[in-house]
């Protein structure tokens, strides 16, 4: 028996999550989307996931050109969180434009960003999205404070003072 839809949607919004942006590049050419499940899977050997809409242009990227990249966007990047959310594509198709990004051949890391590199060792379907595995093959430490998002808004990490 499964909780229900309506329940799990809105006890889900109360769990905070790191905003990210994965982006791939390669064979299938470059692609970027916002995306709130990515989490570390194993330290021996550095391996991540990311969750991603299995009918999703990213998705679709991801397993041609197998690999991609995970940006853990600053805390001040809630219009990069937007754009690669797809809040621009009618204006501008091009989730890239006028960024000054380093490219890699896992995809771009974008300004600021913490980043995982990845190849894609393996995919789990489940409901209607895939689980994307990643071996971590670098790693680029911003050293910024992250984006969070949480209940349908953006928000900063602050750490709590001991009382």
């Amino acid at each position: 028996m499964s909780a229900a839809r309506d329940a799990f949607i809105n006890a889900m919004r109360q769990v905070a999550s790191t905003v990210t942006v994965v982006t791939t590049d390669g064979p299938a050419g470059r692609a970027g989307a916002t995306v709130s499940a990515f989490t570390s899977l194993s330290a021996d050997p550095p391996s991540v996931l990311v969750c991603l809409k299995d009918d999703s242009r990213i998705a679709k990227a991801v397993r041609e050109n197998g690999v991609f990249c995970v940006n853990v966007l600053p805390e001040d990047a809630v219009k990069l969180a937007q754009s690669f959310a797809g809040a621009n594509d009618e204006k501008q198709p091009n989730r890239f434009a006028g960024l000054e990004v380093s490219d890699t051949e896992f995809g771009p890391i974008l300004p600021r960003a913490t980043a995982f590199t990845c190849s894609l060792e393996r995919t789990v379907g489940h409901g209607t999205h895939e689980i994307c595995i990643g071996a971590v093959t670098g790693i680029s430490n911003a050293g910024e404070a992250p984006l969070a998002y949480m209940h349908g808004s953006f928000h900063v990490v602050r750490p709590k003072r001991a009382v």
